[in-house]
């Protein structure tokens, strides 16, 4: 009897889970009075770009640095490429597979952006080699600057410096680089160029731990992202499954008295004959788009394509939107809304009892 399994086309085989190139467990980092990390689990895997993500006096820095063995934790554990490195020996091993930008690069205003890494080569204890030489070379072609290696660095752009900058820590041909509010302080241009960049890094198979407060910037490159606030963790995973559940449908009404009997009307049926309807909630529109007379927007937490029957049902109690349109959401309402920062401010109608529990900002 042949005993050979066999693969049929409606069972897809799962994708083998990918390598975990760096998890913390319990990380604690305290300052005299001050608590900058508080028990924290991260999960990075290889391919990743990951984004640590989180307002002023987060932890986001002081995680990195620990990781990076600048800080030394108060309490839990950091592995790397599956090693615990609590241990110093195995974090200076592991350091040595990491590149890093921990602070502003500072490189030679006068010097060529080949020569300021041939320094960097050297004062890393590189010998002045034909090898280091043609590594330098390559890594100014990896960062998109071998046609302006020879400028001064002083004539540099903003991002020009800042991709220089990532050029010295590929000098060691890292698995993993580690960049610290890579685009801050850039112009938009900048931006674009480190952006790209990284999503370069990444394809290039190259695991990218970044941390930042620009989260437009964030989610245009990071595939995973984690959320601090005071040290604490609110949130990690993929960024598009962290924003599908924060994906809804958005109404407008050209009479405001309509909105909260629609309101009231969505919410019953949440209740009843629509359960994929969660909530309903007052929100101000974006910048840029139609603002209704009563300055307010019915936002339904409901799947996106359902919006033809949220529509149907205000219809058929005589209620019609002036606009209806699916609600994707972004990154920086999501994190506006995990870290509490979402609110809405102002006076908005009165909801009806059952919904006033629901009532928050944008999420």
């Amino acid at each position: 009897m042949n005993t050979t399994p066999v693969l049929t086309a409606d069972v897809p085989m799962a994708a083998p889970p990918r390598e975990v190139v760096l998890a913390t467990r319990g990380l604690t980092k305290r300052f005299a009075m001050r608590t900058a990390v508080n028990q924290l689990g991260l999960e990075v895997r290889r391919g990743d770009v990951f984004g640590l993500l989180g307002p002023n006096g987060s932890g986001k820095t002081t995680t990195l640095r620990m990781v990076l063995g600048l800080v030394w934790p108060t309490a839990g554990q950091i592995a790397l490429f599956g090693r615990d490195v609590t241990n110093t020996s195995e974090h200076q091993a592991a350091l040595k597979r990491i590149g890093a930008i921990a602070e502003q690069p500072a490189f030679y205003p006068y010097l060529s952006g080949r020569e300021n890494l041939v320094g960097v080569a050297t004062f890393s204890g590189w010998f002045d080699t034909p090898a280091t030489h043609a590594r330098v070379d390559a890594v100014l072609a990896q960062v998109g600057l071998a046609p302006r290696a020879r400028d001064a660095y002083k004539k540099y752009s903003l991002g020009m410096k800042q991709r220089l900058g990532i050029a010295a820590a590929l000098l060691t041909n890292p698995e993993l680089i580690v960049l610290d509010e890579p685009t801050n302080g850039l112009d938009p241009a900048g931006m674009v160029e480190v952006r790209a960049l990284i999503g370069q890094l990444a394809q290039g198979g190259i695991t990218v731990l970044l941390s930042s407060h620009l989260l437009h910037e964030v989610q245009q490159v990071c595939t995973r992202v984690a959320i601090l606030k005071e040290g604490t963790l609110l949130a990690q995973g993929g960024v598009g499954d962290l924003l599908s559940a924060s994906s809804g449908v958005l109404l407008g009404f050209a009479n405001p008295e309509q909105l909260p009997h629609a309101a009231t009307i969505i919410l019953n049926a949440a209740g009843s004959s629509m359960p994929w309807i969660r909530s309903a909630q007052y929100v101000l529109p974006e910048p840029g788009t139609w603002t209704p007379p009563g300055g307010w927007l019915l936002r339904v937490d409901a799947p996106p394509e359902r919006a033809p029957e949220v529509n149907a049902l205000l219809g058929a109690q005589g209620i019609y939107a002036a606009e209806v349109r699916r609600y994707e959401g972004n990154l920086e309402q999501y994190f506006l809304t995990v870290t509490g920062q979402g609110q809405i401010q102002g006076p908005a109608p009165m909801l009806p009892p059952s919904a006033r529990t629901e009532q928050g900002g944008e999420a």
